[in-house]
């Protein structure tokens, strides 16, 4: 029995293999002539191209048959599709895409994992190129390979159709190119996301085929300091799972190390990853580093611990603290000053193997030495905080960084309830959010109060777009619909297996995955805003730890974690929908169009259901 699968629970590429530039481009199947509306030939390469370098760019071929709409996000594109006339014709069967990336010369099919079923009506367990399996969706994610090459992606959307005989024909293509470099505002801001997703048919084909995540990461967090990969993959695999913001962070302390006349001021809560230490170590006395000692990290066998006292002998005991502010001392932070360089990270990714490599994080890295001494500001007073006198300097108010592009400001918890933010970020929420809203919470299920009223408030809104996913410890990853409902999925699930053709993955390990900490408002409007960093939207975080908490007015910015939290949302849907509707016996299909009385199809969903429509016109 094949499982319909709707447009937001198709995997995004983060569930299928990726495409690799030495593939040749696929011939075209089964084609036909199409008197004009449809056409079989390669010819079309750079014609009706849009070229501008920006967040945000549009197909301009008058003749296709669909619009196109590209968004530059972090590492990866989002494309979103919509027909032009009232509805798609019934033999529409979804778009191929095909990228160029920068210097090359052709373009190359991504591949998709669901497939047509073959002619005897068995599943294709094959990756195929999407000129020859369409994505029977209205919207993609794409994560180039090289992301990091300097120039444009250019991508080549066509509608593709299928006739009788279940041959296969093309509609005029769009086509848009973009910038991918990875600094967001290059001499100010540049936001980086790990990968985090462990549980996902990319990282079992390419590092983990046996499912053995433990030849990657250690089990135990305390042993992390001494752990050593023996997976033969491991230093592409990390590279990998920890993305931008571990290219980010190591870099800037290779960066630090190089550069002699940099001291570096660091504040921890999770701190066992080796490759890290190992810098922080190299350092030596020009590294200040503040670990937190609440909960578990107090005990002399935690990494913590141990890490405290192997940094107090290469940097000096004078140069190590321990702290828990009035709770956790919960900043997860790396100051490099100098000279030459004067660079800050902030943001939800822990410095340990789950924050690096299993869970959903980000990190934000500041530039230049005016909004960098905001950072060194609250760090200090961080230091000198044994008469709890932080609430009383300026490190609590919000202040703004100064850029020029970007209109960012910072503030540091704990604050004093006169200065205390949950209720202002709140009301934001429920009184200003006029279209959209994106979130990924880590603890929101966990922490009722003034975040999570006004989420279930705007939610319940018919003209605001809501998609959001939290996770917490017990009972396992929460998502929120469109329509307000909550679908869980328990760790369990993740770990199952999941209907041909695709195969069973690890769930990472006991603990949370989803670790983000953003709410995006409005990705849309010039008015478009981000709530990001440590700081977890809770009264903990806002009067008692110590936290990082930015508030970025900015669309390119916002488009970035919009995706961000669209991918992730995406990626667990379709377990979410898989855990609902089969047992795992079941199969998931490409659909043909209709034919026979009762058939509908794949897209008639996206112009009948409200919700379904919302999505692709939101997009497009």
């Amino acid at each position: 029995m094949a499982v319909r699968v709707p447009q937001e629970i198709v995997p995004s590429v983060d569930v299928i293999r990726h495409n690799r530039w030495d593939q040749k481009p696929l011939p075209l199947t089964r084609a036909a002539s199409m008197k004009g509306r449809r056409v079989k030939s390669k010819s079309f390469q750079r014609r009706n191209t849009t070229m501008p370098s920006d967040f945000e760019v549009f197909g301009q071929n008058a003749s296709a048959l669909f619009t196109l709409k590209g968004y530059r996000g972090q590492g990866m594109v989002l494309l979103a599709m919509n027909w032009k006339t009232e509805s798609p014709p019934a033999d529409f069967v979804g778009f191929s895409i095909e990228v160029q990336p920068p210097g090359q010369s052709g373009f190359f099919p991504l591949k998709n994992r669901i497939n047509f079923r073959k002619g005897d009506g068995s599943v294709d367990m094959t990756p195929a190129a999407s000129l020859a399996a369409p994505f029977q969706k209205f919207r993609w994610v794409h994560f180039p390979h090289d992301v990091d090459v300097v120039g444009q992606f250019t991508y080549r959307v066509k509608p593709v159709f299928m006739d009788a005989t279940n041959a296969l024909t093309f509609g005029d293509p769009q086509q848009i190119a973009i910038d991918l470099s990875p600094d967001t505002y290059p001499g100010e801001l540049t936001v980086a996301f790990t990968r985090g997703f462990v549980s996902s048919q990319a990282f079992v084909d390419e590092f983990c085929p046996d499912g053995n995540v433990g030849s990657l990461i250690p089990s135990d967090a305390d042993s992390g300091p001494d752990f050593i990969p023996t997976n033969p993959k491991a230093n592409e695999a990390l590279a990998w799972m920890g993305f931008e913001s571990r290219e980010q962070i190591l870099g800037l302390l290779d960066a630090a190390i190089a550069d002699p006349t940099c001291a570096v001021r660091v504040v921890a809560y999770d701190l066992n990853e080796r490759n890290i230490i190992e810098r922080l170590k190299m350092l030596g006395p020009r590294l200040r580093i503040i670990i937190d000692d609440s909960g578990s990290h107090v005990d002399f066998t935690s990494a913590e611990s141990k890490t405290a006292a192997v940094l107090a002998e290469t940097a000096g005991a004078d140069h190590v603290i321990r702290q828990h502010m009035r709770g956790l001392q919960h900043n997860k932070m790396i100051i490099v000053t100098g000279p030459a360089l004067n660079k800050a990270v902030c943001g939800s990714t822990n410095y340990s193997w789950r924050g690096l490599y299993v869970q959903n994080n980000n990190a934000v890295v500041l530039d230049g030495a005016s909004a960098v001494q905001n950072c060194v500001d609250a760090w200090e007073a961080y230091w000198n905080d044994a008469n709890a006198k932080f609430e009383k300097t300026n490190a609590p108010t919000m202040h703004p960084l100064g850029f020029a592009d970007a209109d960012v400001s910072v503030t540091f918890s704990p604050h004093p309830t006169s200065n205390a933010m949950l209720n202002v970020i709140a009301t934001d929420v429920e009184n200003n959010t006029t279209s959209s809203l994106f979130y990924s919470l880590a603890f929101l299920y966990q922490t009722p109060g003034a975040i999570r009223s006004a989420i279930t408030k705007i939610t319940e809104a018919d003209d605001v777009f809501v998609y959001g996913i939290s996770d917490r410890k017990v009972g396992g990853i929460v998502l929120q619909k469109p329509d307000g409902n909550v679908a869980p999925v328990f760790p369990a699930e993740l770990s199952g297996k999941l209907p041909e053709p695709f195969k069973s993955e690890p769930s990472g390990g006991s603990g949370v995955r989803m670790h983000h900490k953003f709410v995006v408002i409005d990705f849309d409007k010039p008015t478009a805003r981000v709530y990001m960093g440590s700081y977890n939207f809770s009264v903990a975080a806002d009067t008692k730890n110590g936290e990082n908490l930015l508030l970025i007015k900015d669309r390119r910015i916002a488009v970035a974690y919009m995706i961000e939290a669209l991918r992730i949302f995406d990626h667990y849907h379709f377990r979410v929908v898989e855990n609902e509707a089969s047992d795992g016996s079941d199969a998931i299909v490409l659909l043909t169009p209709p034919r026979k009385p009762g058939d509908e199809p794949w897209w008639k969903p996206y112009y009948t259901d409200a919700h379904k429509i919302k999505d692709r016109m939101l997009f497009a």
